[in-house]
C-alpha cells in the first residue's frame, strides 16, 4: 500500500508543478483534467502525510525506549507518545485503505432524480411530493442548486412523477444510494376509520452526463411538440410548447412541458435523456463485472425495496443495512446525513472486505 501511495505522491508533485506553469490555464480542457486529478489525489496525500508524521513519532519514541537510561517520569512520557503514535498510525492506515478504494467515476457529478408514484394512487403521489421536498431541503442545507426538469402534479398537491436536477460538489456520491422503491405506511387524510395504508414510490438517481461523455446521433431522435396540459397559465393548450423526445435505438421516451418555451423544454428533455442513456450504458458495463454488483449497497436497482417510512411509529428503516432511526419527521425535513453516512460506510466496508479477500 505504501509503495502505491509513494507513486501517487510523485504524480501529485508533478501535477502541482504542471499546474503552476504559466499559460497552463489557456487550454481549459487540459487544465480541468489536471485539476480534477490533483483534487482527487489531495486527500490521499494529506492523509499519507499524517501517517508519516505518526510513523516518525513512533520510531523516535521506540528508539528512546530501546536505548533505556531514562528516569521514570520521562519514560512514562515517551511510552505515552509511543502508544499514541502507534494508535494514530493504525487509524490513518485504515483511513488510507478506504481512500484507496476504487473511486466511482460519477461521484463528483451532479444528479437527476426521478420520483414516481407507485402502488397507492393519490397517497403515493402525495408521498412522492414528500420525498421531493426531503431531497430539495437536503440539497439546500448543502448549498446545492436544484431545478425541476419535468413534473406531472395531481390536484391534491402530489406528483404522479417529477424529475429534477441537483447541482453541487459530490451530489452523486451522497445521493446515489437512494435509487429503489421507498415504502410509506401512514393513515391518509381521506381515511375516516384511521386505518394505516401502505403505498410505494420509486426513486431513480441518475448521474448527469454531459455531451462530451455521451454523444447522441441526432438521426436517432424523434422529436414531437404538443400542447401542454395541467397547471401552467393561459398559454396551456394554446401553444405547442411541450416536447417529447424518443431515442429510436433504445425506445427511451422523455417529455417536458413545465416551461413556456419549447426550446427550454427541449433542453431539459435532452438533459434527462442523456442521463438515462448514460445510466443504461453503465448498467451494461456493471453487469459484465458480477463482483462489482456484490459490493454495492443497492445502488441503481429501481425494483429493490430499500426503505420504509412508518409515520405512526415515527420510524425510518433502511432494509439494505438494517438501519432503524426514530426521527422520521426530522429526516423528511432534509436531515439525511445520518442515513447517507451509514449507507456510505456499509458500502466501503463491503468493498474493503472484498479487496482483502482478493
Amino acid at each position: 500500500m505504501i509503495d502505491k501511495i509513494k507513486l501517487m505522491e510523485q504524480r501529485y508533485n508533478e501535477l502541482g508543478n504542471k499546474l503552476s506553469e504559466p499559460g497552463i490555464a489557456d487550454d481549459q480542457k487540459q487544465f480541468a483534467e489536471l485539476m480534477r486529478e490533483y483534487k482527487n489525489l489531495t486527500p490521499i496525500i494529506e492523509k499519507y502525510l499524517e501517517y508519516q508524521s505518526a510513523e516518525n513519532s513512533f520510531n523516535e519514541a521506540k528508539e528512546l525506549l530501546d536505548a533505556g537510561g531514562m528516569d521514570k517520569d520521562f519514560k512514562e512520557m515517551v511510552q505515552a507518545e509511543f502508544e499514541e503514535s502507534k494508535e494514530k498510525m493504525e487509524k490513518t492506515a485504515e483511513e488510507l485503505k478506504i481512500l484507496l478504494l476504487p473511486k466511482d467515476p460519477n461521484d463528483d457529478k451532479n444528479v437527476i432524480i426521478e420520483i414516481r408514484g407507485g402502488a397507492g394512487g393519490e397517497e403515493a403521489a402525495l408521498f412522492a411530493n414528500s420525498l421531493y421536498r426531503m431531497y430539495t431541503m437536503y440539497a439546500e442545507s448543502k448549498g446545492w442548486k436544484q431545478e425541476v426538469l419535468s413534473s406531472n402534479p395531481t390536484e391534491l398537491g402530489g406528483y404522479k412523477e417529477i424529475s429534477f436536477s441537483i447541482e453541487g460538489e459530490g451530489a452523486y456520491s451522497r445521493l446515489k444510494y437512494e435509487s429503489g422503491v421507498h415504502r410509506v405506511q401512514r393513515v391518509p387524510e381521506t381515511e375516516s376509520q384511521g386505518r394505516i395504508h401502505t403505498s410505494t414510490v420509486t426513486v431513480a438517481v441518475l448521474a448527469e452526463a454531459d455531451e462530451v461523455e455521451l454523444e447522441i446521433n441526432p438521426a436517432d431522435l424523434k422529436t414531437d411538440v404538443f400542447r401542454a396540459s395541467g397547471a401552467g397559465g393561459q398559454h396551456i393548450n394554446k401553444t405547442e410548447s411541450a416536447v417529447r423526445i424518443t431515442h429510436l435505438p433504445t425506445g427511451v421516451v422523455v417529455e417536458c412541458q413545465d416551461e413556456r418555451s419549447q426550446y427550454k423544454n427541449k433542453d431539459k428533455a435532452m438533459k434527462i435523456l442523456r442521463s438515462r442513456l448514460y445510466e443504461e450504458l453503465q448498467r451494461e458495463q456493471h453487469d459484465k463485472i458480477a463482483s462489482e454488483r456484490r459490493t454495492q449497497v443497492g445502488t441503481g436497482d429501481r425494483s429493490e425495496r430499500i426503505r420504509t417510512y412508518n409515520y405512526p411509529q415515527g420510524r425510518l428503516t433502511d432494509h439494505r443495512i438494517g438501519l432503524t432511526i426514530y426521527r422520521l419527521e426530522d429526516i423528511l425535513n432534509g436531515n439525511l446525513e445520518e442515513v447517507l453516512d451509514a449507507l456510505a460506510t456499509a458500502d466501503q466496508a463491503a468493498k474493503l472486505a472484498m479487496q482483502q479477500n482478493n
